[in-house]
């Protein structure tokens, strides 16, 4: 079959050397002339390969969008591929090619060496066989194999896209398959091989002049869909490596499947650690107090104490789901509302169901201020309902969704059951009498917090005025930057305990409870204070922590994180502290005063004082009810 082809090779080959002398160069003429009349190949994988570049952006859409739904990317990458009339087999084809064209050069070799003629010899040697200077034919189809892969890296427009490891496997594969051929086979085979290898380059070129990738594909789309795709990838990654075993691995399996046995799932909690779950706990409380509703609560700590809470409420079926599995689990969501405190849903990895498109999601705050200042630009825009704690935060969100034209959502004013229960926890405790007036500094982790920029200044101020001073170091802090803070304890080894303690021990907060007076930045633990305790805060004017720089034009008033600091307390500029000790003394021998401006502007701030929980169960319970008399209308009126 291929002695028609061999006799076709061995007339070209005869007539280069007839034109040349040399059968090196013969075999150089050979494989340029092949180049030549297989073009027209080239350039049809030159356009599958811009096709498939094109699908890309779509392609990583789709993963990300279905994030490890295997079978369903696979369908929609068939589909995919079907309507771009892309071929992933055609990459092959080029290969088959060379096989064949290899197949019949070998008699071709043969019948040059056989022949005899002068300077034949080295052409017939095998390598593997005869070994010596045949050698050096092994070393330069190997090297002309990775000069081609590093070429098709940077030319070849579907290998420069291609990931590190497939770059990595294909050119493997080509110099492995090089150095295999080149050992194996006759010498004259072999530098056939090493000129194809070279002149593949320069096909390459050619084929992105005849057909210019960039003007066909939109590279800046292409870039932006695989960044987003990775980074949903190395969000996800296993905190394991590859040769350690997840300890929960199998638990995580479980009860992935365990959910999605369930059918009629009608209230879903999500909560990112097991200390979110004290934002949740009126409402769980009150719906399980107050209706037959079961509640499926989804947690990524393996260790949340939902898992010990479900042992006495068999009403409550937790899940663990690590980062990925999450992920899928949230594309597939089946329920028919989903409570969660996670900001940014449908902007980043955690995604709105693609399964059901009626599952309402609800976003229960945690924290007390506004929704302009310290949220980002999406934050809540994609959910169904914002439950608010106060009108300030209404106010905040209807101004963010007029800003940015998003869809109205509900805004209910709720409360804050956590601010409900530290008050409830404050009035049962039994208070302390500080001899020296107990001043608590517990500052925020960010940038230019008060341990960064001025707590040196600020003991020197306040250290020998009858003060009792803790300095409560942010956790994040600790993890970050415990050089530092152990550098900030050691300067102060030597001063009595009975005025300065550093606490690093989080289990409790009688600290901040005890304290008459919290020194802060920009953390939102002066609210929970002085709200609960009706004390006043100290407010060191550090930079401002800003996640949304629109926020000045979002809204005409005043964000309750600036107006809060001289309503519950006094702010002071970290760079001039005068006065500093005068401003304390003037707070803590006035508790009455202060306890009655901050009642005041609580009570302005959080609706629902004392009910909070209540009435967010009542709401999150009127919302499955309407999604279950609605699926029975439609029931119905089939």
């Amino acid at each position: 079959m291929l002695q028609p082809l061999t006799n076709l090779f061995l007339a070209i080959v005869d007539w280069a050397h007839g034109l040349t002398g040399s059968y090196w160069v013969a075999i150089f003429v050979f494989t340029l002339v092949s180049k030549v009349v297989l073009m027209p190949l080239s350039l049809w994988c030159q356009k599958n390969s811009i096709v498939m570049v094109q699908v890309m952006p779509d392609l990583f859409h789709l993963k990300e969008k279905y994030f490890g739904d295997k079978e369903t990317i696979g369908e929609m990458q068939s589909e995919l591929y079907k309507k771009h009339h892309y071929h992933p087999l055609l990459s092959l084809i080029p290969l088959a090619v060379q096989i064949f064209i290899l197949f019949a050069l070998v008699d071709v070799i043969h019948s040059i060496t056989d022949s005899g003629a002068a300077g034949t010899e080295f052409l017939g040697l095998v390598p593997a066989t005869n070994g010596g200077a045949s050698l050096i034919m092994v070393v330069a189809a190997t090297l002309s194999a990775i000069a081609m892969g590093f070429a098709s890296n940077v030319i070849n427009p579907l290998q420069r896209e291609q990931s590190t490891v497939e770059k990595n496997t294909t050119n493997g594969m080509s110099i492995a398959l090089s150095l295999f051929l080149a050992f194996y086979v006759a010498c004259g085979m072999a530098f056939y091989w090493v000129c194809s290898n070279l002149l593949s380059i320069v096909v390459q070129v050619i084929c992105n002049i005849i057909i210019p990738p960039a003007k066909y594909i939109d590279y800046e789309r292409l870039e932006e869909t695989r960044s987003s795709y990775e980074a949903m990838v190395n969000a996800t990654k296993s905190e394991h490596k590859w040769w350690q075993r997840d300890p929960h691995a199998g638990r995580e399996r479980a009860d992935y499947k365990r959910f999605f046995k369930i059918d009629n799932k009608h209230l879903v909690f999500y909560s990112e650690g097991s200390g979110f779950y004290k934002y949740f706990r009126g409402a769980i409380e009150w719906l399980l107090s107050h209706s037959d509703i079961r509640i499926h609560y989804v947690t990524s700590d393996p260790n949340d104490q939902i898992f010990d809470l479900a042992k006495s409420e068999p009403r409550i079926l937790p899940y663990y789901l690590g980062q990925r599995r999450l992920i899928t689990l949230m594309m597939k969501m089946d329920a028919d509302v989903v409570v969660t405190s996670l900001g940014d849903l449908d902007n980043f990895y955690i995604k709105r169901s693609y399964v059901n498109k009626d599952t309402e999601y609800l976003y229960m705050c945690h924290h007390m201020t506004s929704m302009t200042v310290t949220s980002t630009r999406g934050e809540y825009a994609n959910y169904d309902g914002v439950l608010c704690v106060g009108p300030h935060q209404q106010k905040d969100a209807r101004a963010v969704e007029k800003f940015y034209g998003t869809r109205e959502k509900k805004l209910p004013l709720i409360g804050y059951d956590l601010l409900d229960r530290e008050i409830a926890d404050y009035a049962a405790m039994e208070k302390i009498v500080h001899e020296r007036p107990e001043i608590l500094i517990a500052p925020t982790w960010n940038y230019d917090n008060i341990l960064d920029s001025c707590i040196n200044d600020l003991l020197d101020k306040l250290l020998g005025h009858g003060h009792h001073i803790t300095v409560r170091p942010h956790p994040e802090y600790i993890k970050r930057y415990k050089s530092k803070l152990d550098a900030l304890m050691e300067r102060y080894a030597s001063t009595p305990a009975e005025e300065l303690t550093f606490e690093c021990d989080f289990s409790g907060h009688s600290s901040i409870l005890e304290a008459d007076i919290l020194i802060t930045d920009w953390s939102s633990i002066s609210a929970e204070f002085s709200f609960t305790t009706l004390k006043p805060c100290l407010f060191v004017d550090t930079t401002m922590k800003e996640l949304n720089p629109d926020w000045k034009q979002i809204t005409e008033w005043t964000p309750s994180d600036i107006s809060i600091r001289n309503e519950i307390g006094r702010s002071v500029d970290p760079k001039n502290l005068t006065g500093l000790c005068e401003t304390i003394d003037d707070m803590v021998n006035n508790p009455q005063t202060w306890a009655s401006q901050i009642e005041e502007i609580r009570g302005s701030m959080i609706s629902n004082l004392g009910h909070g929980g209540e009435v967010a169960g009542k709401f999150i319970l009127d919302e499955v009810l309407a999604h279950q008399k609605a699926k029975q209308g439609d029931a119905n009126a089939n």
